[in-house]
C-alpha cells in the first residue's frame, strides 16, 4: 500500500460542512472526497503528478520466491 500523509487542515466551517454532504451523497469519507476533489484540480491545472517509476525486478527475486536464479559451479580453480 502506498504511504500516506497526514497534516492538519484549518478550513472553514460552511466550507466543511458542504464537503461533508458532497461526500455523503458521493458515499465517500470526507478524507476520500477532498482526495477526489484536488486530484480533479490538478488534473485541470495539468499539475497531476508523475507515477515513481518501481524498480525492475532483481536476479534474487526474478523467479517469484527469492531465490537466485544463476546457477554457479561450486569451484571455480
Amino acid at each position: 500500500m502506498a504511504r500516506r500523509d497526514s497534516f492538519l487542515l484549518r478550513i472553514d466551517p460552511g466550507v466543511l460542512d458542504a464537503v461533508r454532504q458532497w461526500a455523503e451523497d458521493d458515499l465517500r469519507s470526507v478524507n476520500g472526497q477532498l482526495e477526489w476533489i484536488l486530484r480533479g484540480a490538478l488534473k485541470a491545472a495539468g499539475r497531476t503528478p508523475k507515477p515513481k517509476p518501481r524498480a525492475a525486478p532483481t536476479k534474487e527475486t526474478a523467479n517469484g520466491d527469492g531465490a537466485s536464479t544463476d546457477v554457479e559451479s561450486e569451484s571455480e580453480e
